[in-house]
């Protein structure tokens, strides 16, 4: 690791200061915040690092502007702590936070503008169309064929992501997915599923996800007992090496800072394709970016704190 990675850990918990771990927050990942930031919250205690757990409810500015705190960690997911708005308040207070900034943070949760601008920088994305209305389904077998994934645009955790075989199909998947507002279409990558975590300028290990539900949805991301995860991920030195290129460059041309994951796909002629960054990943027991740690040995209280140094 770079940085001040070398900090000794209780030299690194006495200079963050008082912390708050903003959690929570309002949007449909709620529920997975809650519990990303328990978790966060309990690893800095035991990392010696004087913290509070903060809910972030209904009031954000109110909330944020009352903090009496010397630094924050946002392990707040989906709208409103992914997008920017908490991100543009942490600054106008001055007060140091994990994760990206706002303009990193709102590209990537917008997956319409973060697929145009890594299309842009020659970063191999899958096809895709806007769905302002259920007529455009029409268009979508049209432009993409199938099979497909309808999603909505501006949010996170697989919720109202649904898998499209046949073009009936297509206009219940339009509304499941319009619960949460916009909607595109993308055109579905066959293969094998990897997730690649990123801390401090480095890739951690490759992960190989393997479920028996239809694809990587909510349950099997959260509940389920019967996902696989592989780590090491099985790959050749070559093939890895063209992912933790492709991460790098989507990381640099994304903006984001500090700590994230990016999510690809292996189609069937060993082609990588970038399906989906986030700039504050999942932090459960059933989390990604915690077992990459893991796996170059870093506990997860030495991870969350790694994590809040990088403030300093």
């Amino acid at each position: 690791m770079t940085g001040n990675s070398l900090l000794p850990a209780s030299d690194a918990a006495q200079k963050c200061g008082r912390v708050a771990v903003l959690m929570g927050g309002m949007s449909a990942e709620r529920e997975v915040s809650l519990r990303s930031g328990q978790a966060v919250f309990n690893a800095l205690l035991d990392a010696g690092v004087d913290a509070i757990a903060v809910d972030v409810q209904q009031n954000m500015i109110k909330t944020l502007s009352e903090l009496q705190v010397d630094r924050v960690f946002n392990i707040l997911h989906g709208r409103g702590g992914e997008g920017g708005q908490v991100q543009a308040l942490l600054s106008l207070l001055e007060i140091p936070f994990t994760g990206s900034g706002v303009t990193a943070s709102a590209v990537t949760l917008d997956k319409i503008i973060n697929q145009r601008l890594l299309r842009g920088s020659d970063i191999p994305v899958p096809e895709f169309i806007e769905m302002p209305g259920i007529e455009d389904c029409e268009k979508v077998i049209e432009m993409l064929g199938l099979p497909v994934f309808v999603k909505p645009t501006r949010e996170g955790s697989s919720l109202g992501m649904s898998p499209v075989n046949k073009a009936e199909e297509l206009p219940a998947a339009w509304k499941k997915a319009s619960e949460y507002g916009a909607v595109f279409a993308e055109k579905m990558i066959v293969g094998a599923e990897y997730t690649a975590g990123y801390l401090d300028r480095t890739v951690l290990p490759l992960i190989r996800l393997e479920t028996p539900h239809e694809f990587y949805d909510y349950d099997a991301k959260y509940e389920a007992e019967d996902t696989r995860y592989s780590c090491p991920c099985g790959l050749d030195k070559s093939q890895i090496e063209d992912i933790n290129q492709i991460v790098l460059k989507t990381i640099q041309v994304t903006g984001v800072r500090h700590w994230g994951r990016v999510d690809l796909m292996m189609d069937e002629q060993n082609k990588f394709w970038v399906i989906d960054v986030n700039t504050a990943p999942g932090m459960t027991d059933h989390s990604l970016v915690p077992m990459a740690a893991k796996a170059v040995g870093l506990s997860f209280s030495q991870l969350c704190l790694k994590i809040l140094s990088l403030t300093l």
